[in-house]
């Protein structure tokens, strides 16, 4: 079984610019289907990952960092309206 933490971390680090995917798209794709919030826990820890192109499963922004958040998306060419992704990106309109 893979470890957890390189698996996400090779997930996250082939997201490119303009990439969206939602914590359970990271999760599965990782080999932990399910372990969505283990995503964002590891997301909100502060570690040097592309936060900004990981969403919630309905496009919704990070709760707190929306500006950041929406200006880094919006910086990769990604829709963002009211603190959701929209349409154009891999995460639900």
């Amino acid at each position: 079984m893979r470890d957890f933490l390189p698996a996400v971390e090779e997930v996250l680090a082939s997201l490119g610019p303009g990439d969206v995917v939602t914590y359970g798209e990271v999760a599965a794709e990782a080999g932990f289907p399910g372990a969505a919030r283990a995503v964002g826990n590891l997301l909100a820890g502060g570690a040097n990952y592309p936060w900004w192109r990981v969403v919630t499963s309905t496009g919704r922004l990070v709760p707190g960092h929306e500006e950041e958040h929406a200006a880094r998306l919006r910086a990769e060419g990604v829709k963002v309206v009211g603190n959701r992704v929209r349409s154009g990106t891999s995460a639900p309109p």
